[in-house]
C-alpha cells in the first residue's frame, strides 16, 4: 500500500497515464494506440506540472518577502507539512487509501458520479482532515476512519456541485473541476450571475492596435509579474538580494512566469486531448456517466484573460483586507498575502465568474471571493495552531481551510464520545 500511495497515487503523471491506459484497454483499442495514449497523457501531466512549477517559483519570492516583512518566515517551524507528516504520514496514507475506495463506491452507487483525478489533492485533503482530527483530540482508527469519510465526501460532492459552472465556461460536459477552488468558485459564479453582464467578455476587451500583443496571456502575465516584483522590491528592499538588480530580477521572474504559462497550457491541452476520450472507457464500463474532475489549470485556457484579471483583483482586494486585519489584530496572528491562492484558486474563480457574468462578473465575483478567502485563512490558521498553522497561512483560504474548519468542529463533537 505504501508503494501504491507513494509511487502512483501521489505521482500524477503515472496515475493519469494508468487511467488513460485502463480506459483505452476497456475500449479494446490496439496496442499501439494504448501505448501512445498512455504516454501522451503522462507527458501532458508532466508538462502541466513543469509549467505550474515555473509559475509557483516565479511568485514564491513575493510570498517569501511578505513572510519576512511580517516576521512569520521562521515562526512555528514545527507547524508545517514536513514535521506533521513525519508523525502522522501513515494515518494520512491510510485515510487516503480508504477514502478513495469510498469515493469510488459513491460514484458507482449514488447519483453523484465524479472521479477526482487531481493527484496531489488526493493527498492534501486527507492531510488537512487528519490534522483537523488531531487538533480535536482524535487518534488511531477513529482519526483515520473519519478523515477517510471526509475525504471521500469532498472528492465526490464538490466537483459535482461545480460541474454546471464549468460546463458554462467550456461549452461541453466532458469534465469538471477537482480542486480546492470550489467554495471560492461557487461564490464567484453566484455573485457574477447576479451582477454580471455576459455581453462584455474578458476575452473581447478591445485594445489599441499597438497593444494587441497583450492578448497573448504569456506576455500579459509576464508584464503583471514584472510590475509586482518592482512594486514589492521598492516596498520591501530585503526581497531582493544585495548582489542582484531589482529591475533585472523583475525581468527574469516575469519571463519565467510567461514561459510557465505557455508550458502549463500546452500540458493542459495534451492531457485533455488524451485523458477525456480514454476516461470514457472507464465511465462506460465501470462507472456509467461519471465525470473526471481535473486540476484548475485545465479551465485557464478557456478564459485566459479572466485568469490574470482575477489574479490581480484577488491580490489587491485580499492584501488590503489582510493589512486591515493585521492592523486591527483581528485573528491575533499575522496574516501574509495569499499569492498562491490568489493565482490558482481565485484565477479559477475568476474564470467561473466570467462564465456567469462576463468581465463585470469576473471582477466583482473574484473580489467577493477574495474577502471570503481572507476570512477562511484567518479562522483556519487559528484552528490549526497545534499542527499545520504555518502551512495553512501560505496555502489556505480555500476549500482546504473551509472543510478543515467544518471537519474540526465535527471531530470535536465525536471526541466527546
Amino acid at each position: 500500500m505504501e508503494f501504491i500511495t507513494t509511487n502512483i497515487l501521489r505521482n500524477p503523471p503515472v496515475l493519469l497515464g494508468l487511467i488513460a491506459m485502463l480506459g483505452l484497454i476497456l475500449q479494446k483499442k490496439g496496442l499501439a494506440e494504448i501505448i501512445k495514449g498512455t504516454l501522451l497523457a503522462a507527458f501532458g501531466m508532466l508538462i502541466l506540472n513543469a509549467g505550474v512549477g515555473m509559475l509557483v517559483n516565479s511568485i514564491l519570492p513575493i510570498n517569501s518577502a511578505f513572510q519576512t516583512l511580517s516576521g512569520s518566515a521562521g515562526a512555528a517551524k514545527g507547524l508545517n507539512d514536513v514535521t506533521f507528516t513525519g508523525t502522522y504520514g501513515g494515518d494520512v496514507g491510510l485515510a487516503m487509501f480508504i477514502g478513495l475506495i469510498l469515493h469510488l463506491m459513491i460514484a458507482k452507487f449514488t447519483p453523484i458520479k465524479t472521479i477526482f483525478l487531481t493527484g496531489h489533492m488526493l493527498w492534501w485533503f486527507p492531510f488537512i482532515f487528519v490534522a483537523a482530527g488531531v487538533e480535536a483530540g482524535l487518534r488511531g482508527p477513529m482519526l483515520i476512519g473519519i478523515s477517510a469519510v471526509f475525504s471521500a465526501l469532498y472528492w465526490s460532492i464538490m466537483p459535482w456541485l461545480l460541474r454546471k459552472y464549468v460546463f458554462a465556461v467550456t461549452g461541453d460536459e466532458s469534465f469538471t473541476l477537482g480542486h480546492p477552488t470550489g467554495v471560492l468558485s461557487l461564490i464567484s459564479g453566484f455573485v457574477a450571475g447576479k451582477v454580471g453582464n455576459k455581453k462584455k467578455s474578458t476575452e473581447s476587451i478591445s485594445l489599441p492596435k499597438g497593444l494587441s500583443f497583450f492578448r497573448e496571456i504569456s506576455i500579459t502575465g509576464a508584464v503583471v509579474i514584472f510590475i509586482m516584483f518592482i512594486v514589492v522590491g521598492i516596498a520591501i528592499p530585503s526581497s531582493v538580494a544585495k548582489d542582484q538588480n531589482l529591475f533585472m530580477t523583475a525581468v527574469n521572474q516575469g519571463l519565467n512566469f510567461g514561459a510557465g504559462l505557455i508550458v502549463m497550457l500546452q500540458g493542459v491541452r495534451m492531457l485533455i486531448n488524451q485523458i477525456v476520450p480514454a476516461f470514457k472507457g472507464i465511465s462506460d464500463k465501470l462507472v456509467p456517466n461519471a465525470l473526471p474532475a481535473f486540476d484548475c489549470p485545465v479551465i485557464f485556457n478557456y478564459k485566459p484573460n479572466a485568469v490574470l484579471i482575477g489574479f490581480v483583483t484577488a491580490m489587491i482586494t485580499s492584501t488590503i483586507l489582510i493589512l486591515i486585519c493585521n492592523a486591527a489584530n483581528v485573528f491575533h496572528l499575522m496574516l501574509i498575502p495569499l499569492v498562491i491562492t490568489s493565482f490558482f484558486e481565485c484565477g479559477a474563480a475568476a474564470v467561473i465568474g466570467e462564465g456567469q457574468g462576463g468581465l463585470r462578473g469576473c471582477i466583482i465575483g473574484t473580489a467577493v471571493a477574495s474577502v471570503v478567502m481572507v476570512g477562511l485563512v484567518g479562522v483556519s490558521a487559528v484552528m490549526y495552531s497545534g499542527t499545520i498553522q504555518n502551512w495553512m497561512l501560505i496555502f489556505g483560504g480555500n476549500d482546504l481551510s473551509l472543510f478543515g474548519i467544518i471537519a474540526n468542529l465535527i471531530d470535536k463533537l465525536l471526541a466527546v464520545f
